[in-house]
């Protein structure tokens, strides 16, 4: 049996009777608790997303936002494709979209059809050539599938689980604004007489491996 001094045990308990007051930071603690161990593997994962983009966009001479916005652009539809739409999928202002609307038509890479009942609306279009960049950069992540592909199919499933979940809570925490998964679906039923998972859309049970985390067809559920 590990024996841990008196303070780190003080700690651990106060961490799971105060709902986690004391940072995963805090090496006395991450160390000797495994929540606080995973919240910091998490942040260096989205560390390891910031650099794999980073990568990417010095060799275009893109930023970051600019070459999420062509990945997103190539891959959805054009009722996603506006200014409101971005701003919310990136938790940024309007005028940083804009900016980066902005550039990214200089530089020939999207364009821009305005309504015509509203001159001040437009949706926003990927050229050939932006096209192109998107596919190239839509690949910066490829290095994070070779961990994954050791996995049996088990873990996957449960990994994915874990994730949708730690998502779905950071949105109802108001965290993150906007997403597109089975959770957040008027579609979705959980613990539906048909199975633990089901689509009322599809009127179909789903297996843990066929949730989405970006689904086409997802209608946002209210409230």
């Amino acid at each position: 049996m590990v024996r841990y001094p008196i303070f780190v045990g003080q700690f651990l308990y106060k961490i799971k009777s105060k709902s986690m007051k004391y940072s995963p930071f805090n090496l006395d603690i991450q160390n000797n608790n495994t929540d606080s161990r995973i919240v910091a593997a998490l942040e260096r994962i989205s560390q390891a997303f910031r650099i794999m983009l980073w990568n990417q966009s010095k060799e275009l001479s893109l930023t970051p936002i600019q070459i999420q916005t062509l990945i997103f652009l190539l891959n959805h539809t054009e009722d996603k494709r506006t200014v409101t739409y971005l701003a919310r999928e990136f938790n940024i202002t309007k005028a940083t979209v804009s900016d980066t609307i902005k550039t990214l038509t200089q530089k020939e890479l999207i364009t821009k059809e305005f309504h015509p009942e509203d001159t001040r609306s437009y949706t926003i279009h990927l050229t050939s050539k932006g096209s192109d960049i998107a596919e190239q950069t839509s690949l910066f992540t490829k290095e994070l599938f070779v961990p994954l592909i050791k996995l049996n199919d088990t873990e996957k499933e449960d990994f994915l689980l874990n994730l949708i979940n730690i998502i779905h809570h950071l949105q109802k925490s108001g965290i993150i604004n906007l997403q597109r998964m089975c959770f957040t679906c008027v579609h979705y039923r959980p613990n539906h007489p048909k199975g633990e998972h089901f689509c009322n859309l599809l009127n179909l049970k789903l297996d843990t491996n066929e949730l989405r985390i970006d689904c086409p067809e997802h209608e946002e559920k209210p409230g």
